[in-house]
């Protein structure tokens, strides 16, 4: 009982902090013909098993408002509300998400295909059981209410970073848009059983992943990839945009164009894409783009598509399976792990199963991934920034 105590005071001085921490910023002053910085939040109330409203209430609002943000709360009742919210939003100045990795999978979708909201910064506050993403921005904390209020700190101290994002077609469907990426193959298919199998307690993962070796073994998935490889990183745009250049500079620089002798047709093109073929067995098929690992020194963009081997045994199968459950990015060893910026995934004809995308089940089919790198502004911990900042200088 004294624990209980303790914890909950633990927490209220975590929301105390974070509330003072956020005032200073709402008692900073505007300018007479400025506007008040509007947030529109999609919050998920059936996430973390119907406690995502407590949580953002006790923990996230409060700060938000202290903060001085005109804010306005939208809650999602059905799964695709938030993307048709979305079209008929108005103007805002921050999007927040505060959910899980479903309802921000919902939102991105429905952001990109407006070019107005796309340039807008996302904040996540993550309240679902699965919030992949949140490793990316925000330091570890083993608190939920200290995870809760620097997430949304952090969107109020407004530090950013660029995330990749993964556009996923099939040949008949919208294009979905995720931030983590898509995983296809055993290990996802036993992970999502596991609540099936609660009244084990802590035996829960191991059974799924048990039961599973006893159908039919080993558990191989056959597909076919086309891909090309990485792209090079352009230069990143200043911050600011430079001066106009005075008016007889630009009426030199296009008298300059005019009379510059036509290029070559063959050297205005660029070097042709090189595509590679690989016809794969394997017990689990990943394309993930960098986020979870960040590298703002790369010179070049891609995503990972990754093929772990069908040698697995059925024990080492429940091992690493069970590991996977805390941390999908695991891989088995002797993985084969491919760079890319665009595959097509094909699958045999009459293919079985699902996959994930950001933790959200669709029926396997073909399907082209492109990357899109560095395409959303995230709101990050201050600290994560610098951290990756001190990389890049080293």
């Amino acid at each position: 009982m004294a624990a209980v105590y303790v914890s909950t005071d633990l927490d209220n001085l975590l929301r105390r902090a974070a509330c003072q921490e956020a005032q200073v910023f709402g008692n900073q002053l505007i300018l007479p013909n400025a506007q008040v910085k509007k947030a529109t939040v999609f919050l998920n109330p059936a996430a973390c098993k119907g406690k995502a409203r407590t949580l953002f209430e006790k923990n996230a609002a409060p700060i938000l408002h202290l903060s001085g943000m005109d804010v306005t709360v939208v809650k999602t009742d059905y799964e695709g509300q938030a993307k048709k919210l979305l079209e008929l939003m108005e103007s805002t100045d921050v999007i927040i998400v505060a959910g899980g990795d479903g309802t921000l999978q919902e939102v991105v979708t429905g952001v990109f295909p407006q070019a107005t909201f796309s340039k807008i910064p996302i904040g996540f506050i993550p309240l679902g059981q699965t919030s992949s993403l949140s490793h990316a921005l925000f330091a570890e904390s083993g608190n939920k209410v200290q995870h809760i209020t620097d997430a949304t700190l952090a969107i109020v101290k407004g530090e950013t970073i660029p995330l990749d994002v993964l556009q996923i077609k099939g040949e008949k469907e919208q294009p979905v848009f995720a931030m983590t990426g898509l995983r296809w193959g055993s290990f996802r298919d036993a992970g999502i059983k596991v609540s099936k199998y609660w009244y084990l307690g802590p035996l829960k993962t191991k059974a799924a992943h048990f039961f599973s070796t006893l159908q039919e073994w080993p558990q191989t998935h056959q597909a076919s990839i086309s891909y090309t490889g990485p792209t090079e990183r352009p230069p990143s745009e200043p911050e600011e945009t430079p001066p106009r250049p005075p008016l007889y500079r630009r009426i030199l620089r296009r008298l300059a164009s005019y009379w510059a002798p036509p290029q070559d047709a063959h050297s205005q093109e660029g070097s042709p894409e090189v595509w590679k073929d690989v016809q794969l067995s394997t017990i689990e098929l990943s394309i993930t783009t960098r986020n979870s690992q960040l590298d703002l020194t790369s010179k070049e963009d891609f995503m990972n598509i990754c093929i772990e081997p069908d040698t697995v045994s059925k024990g080492d199968f429940i091992i690493i399976g069970s590991r996977k459950v805390r941390d999908p990015q695991l891989r088995t060893e002797g993985t084969e792990c491919l760079q890319a910026s665009r595959c097509s995934l094909l699958l045999p004809e009459g293919s079985q199963g699902a996959f994930s995308i950001d933790s959200e089940e669709y029926e396997a089919m073909p399907v082209e991934v492109k990357l899109l790198p560095r395409k959303l502004q995230f709101f990050c911990d201050p600290r994560k920034r610098e951290q990756l900042l001190q990389s890049l200088a080293q």
